[in-house]
């Protein structure tokens, strides 16, 4: 299986002390040991779907809206050959329903046509997929696939960027410095840990500085806990 690959991110940019990067990473394992992917499925295939509807949406919604889309089309080749509107009115709670199902039908098709079925296990083959792109990929890897990868959606961003782990508001090159800092094995599991705490901690507007438990790391926490 092959492994996302790292480059070097912009030369303006000086990571963060190791000490303090794995004095993160200590704390996260405390505060989210079982930290985990919110998404419910049973397949590559499902997990693939799940997450590009998750895109501007709650892992919850969806969960509520997968078992019945699952039940309706069973199969990648179900999806390839579904109806366009169908597919939209049974993705619409999610949200941008007309592109999902574009996304989620053009990835099924293109998956049986030059996959044999079957999702493929490396970077480079997702991102081909329409609707694709590095974050629903290394979902896919990491939690699917064994394949480490760093997932840098909105949560991952905030908080890392409040952490000063990283300095690009873009998830791309947010994703490949913090593939600089954190060890390989650890990628999956740091998104997870992550998210979590954005969800439930370093929230957008109203982050809980006084409750973190990564208080004492964070640069943006120590000149906002008092607010």
């Amino acid at each position: 299986m092959a492994k996302a690959k790292t480059k070097k991110s912009g030369q303006d940019w000086q990571p963060p002390d190791p000490k303090r990067v794995k004095a993160v990473l200590a704390a996260l394992d405390r505060l989210y040991p079982k930290a985990h992917c919110a998404l419910n499925y049973s397949s590559p295939w499902e997990l693939l779907v799940a997450t590009i509807l998750s895109a501007q949406c709650t892992d919850e919604r969806v969960n509520l809206v997968t078992p019945g889309l699952f039940k309706r089309y069973p199969g990648v080749k179900d999806f390839a050959q579904a109806d366009q509107g169908e597919l939209e009115q049974a993705v619409r709670p999610t949200g941008f329903f007309r592109n999902k199902a574009k996304s989620i039908k053009g990835a099924a098709q293109k998956i049986v046509e030059e996959h044999g079925g079957q999702v493929p296990d490396n970077l480079e083959a997702l991102v081909k997929l329409p609707g694709v792109g590095r974050k629903t990929a290394n979902v896919v890897l990491g939690n699917s696939f064994g394949v480490p990868g760093i997932t840098v959606d909105t949560h991952v961003g905030r908080v890392c960027m409040r952490l000063e782990l990283v300095n690009q508001k873009d998830a791309v090159k947010a994703e490949f410095q913090l593939m600089e800092i954190i060890p390989e094995k650890r990628w999956t599991m740091f998104s997870h840990q992550v998210i979590f705490h954005g969800r439930q901690v370093c929230h957008s507007r109203k982050p809980a500085c006084g409750d973190c438990g990564l208080l004492k790391h964070c640069p943006f926490g120590q000149e906002h806990v008092n607010d």
